[in-house]
């Protein structure tokens, strides 16, 4: 069973929202914590930006793999979310852009089975392809709602 047409339209244009969002707003502005023990949000962006790779290398380990048990994500411990915060914005939002075509071409191309195909998260437990690509547009939302929160405070 492919992906449903609420996924795929998710995939294609819920990220698209980031750049939306932060129209208008300069780099000091975007980068600037507005609580200085949360992320600001840039910080938030070079997550989503980050996360995408870690996503899509997650699901080529669930097709090539038995039921993958995957860590639980911590930007921090990541090197490439730092990478990420050196970029500038408009870059991670194109940087976001260029992989989520990456992800959607790859999700595209499973069949039924594949999609049928499991990880394990800590926390969540086991998740076929489908429900692990549903947590990370949920994952994304949480953050879009996040970064929202943080315009309201920056305008």
């Amino acid at each position: 069973m492919p992906l449903s047409e609420s996924m795929l339209a998710r995939l294609a244009y819920q990220h698209q929202t980031i750049a939306e969002l932060t129209k208008g707003f300069s780099e000091d502005q975007l980068k600037k914590r507005v609580h200085p023990d949360k992320w600001s949000i840039f910080e938030n962006i070079s997550h989503l930006c980050a996360y995408q790779p870690l996503f899509l290398k997650r699901i080529r380990l669930m097709i090539e793999t038995d039921t993958p048990v995957f860590e639980r994500y911590v930007a921090e411990s990541d090197e490439h979310f730092y990478e990420c915060l050196k970029l500038s914005v408009p870059g991670a939002i194109s940087k976001i852009d260029k992989e989520r075509d990456i992800i959607i071409e790859k999700l595209k191309s499973l069949n039924g089975i594949q999609l049928n195909r499991s990880g394990r998260h800590p926390t969540y437990g086991l998740f076929n392809i489908t429900t692990w690509t549903d947590f990370f547009l949920l994952h994304e939302a949480h953050h879009l709602w996040a970064i929202l929160q943080l315009i309201f405070s920056i305008s």
